[in-house]
């Protein structure tokens, strides 16, 4: 696999937009209304723009930045909200990272177990 990330979600609080890869849209609407509200809520509380995207080891990362002259962005916050996010979501996350290896990387699913 190349060293490229797949972006999963977005979502900004400049532009009040949220966005899901298409690549994605075969997920059950449920997962797909929980991640928007996940995102939507963190950019609201937080500022700035959330991606939630797997890296080259199929890990679903939380990654935030802000406009340099943003000062409203909550940085000490982003890193307190997605260690929370990582324990409240923690089920959700992990079968995300198994639906990525199983539906985009093509593993069997007793080697993601």
């Amino acid at each position: 696999m190349d060293d490229e990330r797949v972006i999963l979600c977005a979502s900004s609080k400049y532009e009040e937009k949220y966005y899901l890869n298409p690549e994605f849209e075969g997920l059950p609407q449920g997962i797909k209304d929980e991640l928007q509200a996940m995102c939507v809520l963190f950019t609201e509380d937080i500022g700035g723009i959330l991606t939630m995207e797997f890296d080259e080891n199929a890990n679903l990362q939380f990654v935030t930045m802000s406009d340099e002259n943003d000062i409203l962005y909550d940085e000490i916050g982003s890193v307190l909200k997605i260690k929370q996010l990582r324990n409240t979501r923690r089920e959700l996350l992990e079968s995300l990272e198994m639906y990525y290896k199983v539906f985009f990387l093509g593993q069997e699913i007793a080697e993601v177990e």
